[in-house]
C-alpha cells in the first residue's frame, strides 16, 4: 500500500445538490483536477498542490470527501491522519473524489440571466441604466451582486462603493404596467422588495385571489399599483401604476412591511454558509445591506423561519416520527425505535437504539454505562436522555438515546425500562446523578443486578451549593479537592485520611461527606467496576454532537446523530484493522507504563499463588484471585506494577491477566456490525405517512434567559463570594452589613469617624 498511488479527482467551484428520493448529495458544476496520492503524502503538500491548480490560498481551504457507499455524509480532512485514513478507505479503488471548498471572500460578478414570463413590457428606461428584472435573477445571485458577503460580525467600510446596500438590487423589481408574474405571491414579493429599495411603505386596499391593489401608506400620497389575472391564464399582470410619490418617503421608511417569512428568505442563503449565524449579526447585516432595523427578537424569529425553510417544518417533523421509527427498524433489523404520544396526540417520548450499538455493547464493551441529559433548543424544546458506553480503547460508545417532552422521574423510569429490555446484560454499573428519580428507578428496574455510582461532578456541585453560605471560596475549593481525592483513594485507609482532611477544615463538611453514601462514589467502598471513570460526562463527545444539531427538526436531528454514529463505527473498524498489538493502543500504553515501574520492585514468594512485593511500600499479590493490596488491579482491570513484577519473576505473561474488554479482539467485535443508511427520510411521500397515527408537537415554551450551552467542571462552580470587611461575614459588603449598620444607627458616636475598635469601653 505504501507504494500504490490513487488518483484524487479534486472538484471545486460547484455546489452540492440534494436528491429528494434518497437524500444523497451530488456535486454539480465547477472544475476538476487530477492529482496523485499515496500514504506518504502530507496534507499541507496536498493543499499546496491543489491551491496551485485552482488559484486560491491554503489557509481558507477545506477538503471533504464521501465514505465508500455513502453519499449523504461529508467527511472533513483536517490533519495528516485524516488524509491517510481516506487513502486507506479507498485502497482497493483506483481513484477518490475530493471536494475543495474555499472559505475566502467570494469575488463578485454580474449574474448570468435568462428570460422568463415576468419580463418587462411597455416601460422605457434611461440608456445609461442597465436594468435586469428581478424575476430574471436567480435567488442565489441576490447575495452575490453587487454586495460582497462578509462573515457574521465582520463588516466592511461603509465608504467602499463595492458594499452598497443589497436593496439597490431591487429598485427595478417592479417596472411598470404590463409586467407579468407567475403568481400573486411572486408579485407580492417583488412589491415588497421594490418598496424597501425605494424607502417607502404601502398597504393593501384589495388583496384577493384574483386582484391586488396597493397604495402608499402615507396619507394623501398618489403612489398606487393594481394587478390582476390575465383572462384564460394563470399569469398576473400589472394593469395600472402611478409611480410618483407626493410624500416624504424617508419619514415612513421605519414602517417597512417586514414579515418573518420574507426575512427568512433574505437570510437563509447566509444561514447555509454559517449555520451558527447569530441574531445580533443578522440584525447588523440586514441594517447595513437593506437599511432595515431589526431588534433581537425579530432577528431570532427570522432565523427560525429561515431554518424552517431550509430544513423543513418543525411541526411536520413530529408527524413523521412513526415513519422514522418504521424506517429505522426496516433498514436496521434488530434496532429499537419507538415513539409515544399523549392522549391529546402531542409528542411524549421517543427511544432509539441501533442494532449495531446493541450488539457491540453486548459483545465487546465493559458492563458500564453513563447516564446524562441535555436540553434541546429547537422550536418545541425537549430533553435528550442518553446511555453511553465505553469501548476497549476508552472511546465513547453511544448505546441508546431518547427525546422526551421534559425531564421527569417518570420519563427517566421509562427510559431505563426500555434500556433494560434492550441491553439484556447484567450486572451493569451505572454512573449518573443521584437525584431526579434515577436512583429509585435503577433500584426498582434492575434490582440487585446493577451498581449505581454517583457522578462525582454532581456530588461536588451539591457540596458547593450546600456549604456556599458557610465557607469562603478558598475553603470550598479545598473541600472539593479533598472530595475528589477521597473518591479516587483505592483503600479504606487512604479514604479515611482524606476524610480527616475535610474534618480539619470543617466538622460540618465531614458530616456532609459521611451522610452522602460514600459506598456509591468512593473507590474504596464501591461494589461495582467503574474502571477509573467517576463522572457521567465521559460521554461529552456525544453531547457535543447533540449541541451541533439540537436546533434541527426532531427527525433530522435523529438522522444526523445516526449518521455520526454510523461514521464513528465505520472509522473505528477501519482503524482497528491496522492494529497489530494484543491490547488496544491505549491499554497497551498503560500496560507498558506499569511494566516500566516493575523493574525496581523485589518479589518474595509466600505460599501458593501469593507473593510479597517490596518497593516504596510492601504489597501482597494473589495472582489466582487477580488481587493486589494496592487495589489498582481490581479498580482498573489492568495488572498493576506489583502484579507485573510477580509475572516477570515466575515467567508468565501480563497479557493473560488483563480484562478481556481491553483486547483488540473485543474491540473488533464491538464494531463488527454496521449502521445502514435510511433512504427517503428527508422528503417522505405523503402516502408513506400513516394517517391513523398523528403526533403533534409538545406544548412547550422557550425557557427564559440565555440557554446554558455547556456544563461546567466541578472546580469551576466554586465562585468567589463577597465578604464583608467589617464583620467578615459572607454574601454582603460593609455597606449592606446588617450588624454594622444597625450598630451605627444606634450609636451617634460613629458619625464622628470612630472605628468599631475605638468604641470599646465607651458607655
Amino acid at each position: 500500500m505504501a507504494s500504490k498511488k490513487i488518483i484524487a479527482i479534486c472538484q471545486s467551484g460547484g455546489e452540492f445538490v440534494t436528491n429528494n428520493e434518497d437524500g444523497s448529495l451530488t456535486y454539480v458544476g465547477g472544475e476538476a483536477y487530477a492529482l496523485d496520492l499515496d500514504n506518504q503524502t502530507l496534507l499541507n503538500d496536498f493543499k499546496q498542490e491543489v491551491a496551485e491548480n485552482i488559484e486560491c490560498g491554503t489557509d481558507g481551504m477545506t477538503i471533504k470527501y464521501f465514505l465508500p457507499g455513502n453519499k449523504k455524509t461529508l467527511i472533513t480532512i483536517s490533519k495528516d491522519k485524516d488524509l491517510k485514513r481516506m487513502i486507506n478507505f479507498f485502497k482497493d479503488s483506483e481513484q477518490v473524489e475530493v471536494f475543495i471548498i474555499a472559505e475566502e471572500g467570494v469575488a463578485l460578478s454580474t449574474p448570468n440571466v435568462t428570460a422568463s414570463r415576468s419580463s418587462r413590457t411597455n416601460v422605457s428606461e434611461p440608456e445609461h441604466t442597465p436594468v435586469i428584472p428581478m424575476d430574471m435573477i436567480h435567488p442565489d445571485d441576490l447575495f452575490q451582486a453587487p454586495v460582497e458577503i462578509s462573515p457574521p460580525g465582520v463588516y466592511p467600510s461603509s465608504n467602499d462603493e463595492k458594499h452598497r446596500k443589497a436593496a439597490m438590487q431591487w429598485e427595478n423589481a417592479i417596472t411598470g404596467v404590463g409586467q407579468r408574474f407567475n403568481s400573486f405571491s411572486e408579485f407580492r414579493e417583488a412589491l415588497h422588495k421594490y418598496s424597501i429599495a425605494h424607502g417607502f411603505t404601502y398597504k393593501y386596499k384589495k388583496n384577493e385571489s384574483r386582484r391586488v391593489t396597493a397604495k402608499c401608506k402615507s396619507e394623501g400620497c398618489a403612489w398606487s399599483i393594481y394587478a390582476s389575472k390575465l383572462p384564460t391564464t394563470e399569469l398576473i399582470c400589472i394593469k395600472t401604476m402611478n409611480p410618483k410619490h407626493t410624500c416624504d418617503g424617508a419619514a415612513v421608511k421605519a414602517g417597512y412591511r417586514s414579515t418573518r417569512g420574507w426575512m427568512g428568505n433574505i437570510i437563509k442563503e447566509k444561514l447555509k454558509v454559517a449555520p451558527n449565524y447569530k441574531p445580533k449579526d443578522i440584525a447588523n447585516d440586514i441594517e447595513r445591506e437593506y437599511g432595515i432595523q431589526l431588534n433581537y427578537s425579530q432577528a431570532r424569529r427570522a432565523k427560525e423561519k429561515a431554518r424552517e425553510q431550509l430544513q423543513g417544518s418543525y411541526r411536520e417533523a413530529y408527524s413523521q416520527l412513526p415513519l422514522l421509527c418504521e424506517k429505522i427498524k426496516e433498514t436496521n433489523p434488530g434496532s429499537v425505535a419507538i415513539v409515544y404520544a399523549k392522549d391529546d396526540s402531542s409528542f411524549h417520548r421517543l427511544f432509539i437504539s441501533f442494532h449495531a450499538s446493541i450488539a457491540g455493547f453486548r459483545q465487546g464493551c465493559r458492563p458500564l454505562l453513563f447516564l446524562d441529559s441535555t436540553l434541546l433548543y429547537a422550536k418545541y424544546q425537549g430533553t435528550l436522555l442518553a446511555a453511553v458506553g465505553v469501548d476497549g480503547n476508552d472511546g465513547v460508545f453511544p448505546l441508546a438515546f431518547a427525546v422526551v417532552d421534559e425531564e421527569t422521574n417518570d420519563n427517566w423510569h421509562w427510559f431505563l425500562s426500555e434500556l433494560k429490555s434492550t441491553v439484556l446484560t447484567c450486572p451493569i454499573t451505572f454512573v449518573c446523578d443521584f437525584q431526579r428519580g434515577i436512583r429509585e428507578s435503577l433500584h426498582e428496574i434492575f434490582n440487585e443486578e446493577c451498581h449505581h455510582g454517583y457522578c462525582l461532578r454532581y456530588l461536588a456541585e451539591k457540596l458547593n451549593n450546600d456549604l456556599q453560605g458557610q465557607f469562603s471560596h478558598e475553603a470550598r475549593r479545598l473541600m472539593i479537592q479533598d472530595l475528589y481525592t477521597a473518591a479516587c483513594a483505592p483503600t479504606l485507609e487512604s479514604f479515611e485520611r482524606c476524610a480527616e482532611n475535610i474534618r480539619a477544615i470543617s466538622p460540618d463538611a465531614y458530616d456532609w461527606v459521611t451522610r452522602s453514601e460514600p459506598d456509591h462514589w468512593a473507590n474504596a467502598l464501591f461494589g461495582g467496576a467503574r474502571y477509573g471513570h467517576l463522572t457521567s460526562n465521559f460521554g461529552q463527545p456525544f453531547y457535543d454532537w447533540v449541541m451541533e444539531v439540537n436546533e434541527l427538526p426532531i427527525t433530522q436531528m435523529v438522522d444526523v446523530l445516526r449518521g455520526k454514529i454510523m461514521e464513528l463505527i465505520y472509522t473505528r473498524r477501519v482503524e482497528a484493522s491496522q492494529w497489530a498489538t494484543r491490547l488496544t493502543p491505549l491499554m497497551e500504553e498503560k500496560l507498558q507504563s506499569e511494566t516500566s515501574k516493575a523493574g525496581s520492585l523485589h518479589v518474595l514468594p509466600s505460599h501458593g499463588s501469593t507473593f510479597e512485593v517490596r518497593g516504596e511500600s510492601v504489597d501482597v499479590v494473589d495472582i489466582d484471585q487477580w488481587d493486589c493490596s494496592c487495589k489498582g488491579w481490581q479498580l482498573n482491570g489492568m495488572p498493576c506494577c506489583h502484579a507485573i513484577a510477580v509475572f516477570e519473576c515466575i515467567g508468565r505473561s501480563p497479557y493473560d491477566y488483563c480484562s478481556r474488554y481491553f483486547t483488540t479482539e473485543s474491540y473488533h467485535v464491538t464494531y463488527v456490525e454496521s449502521i445502514n443508511p435510511i433512504p427517503n427520510l428527508e422528503n417522505p411521500a405523503s402516502a408513506e405517512v400513516d394517517a391513523a397515527v398523528i403526533i403533534t408537537p409538545p406544548p412547550s415554551k422557550r425557557p427564559p434567559g440565555r440557554p446554558k450551552m455547556k456544563k461546567v467542571d466541578a472546580f469551576d462552580i466554586v465562585k468567589r463570594q463577597m465578604q464583608c470587611s467589617k464583620c467578615k461575614g459572607l454574601g454582603h459588603n460593609k455597606k449592606t452589613c446588617g450588624k454594622v449598620n444597625k450598630f451605627e444607627e444606634s450609636d451617634p458616636l460613629l458619625l464622628t469617624g470612630l472605628e468599631t475598635e475605638d468604641l470599646e469601653g465607651v458607655e
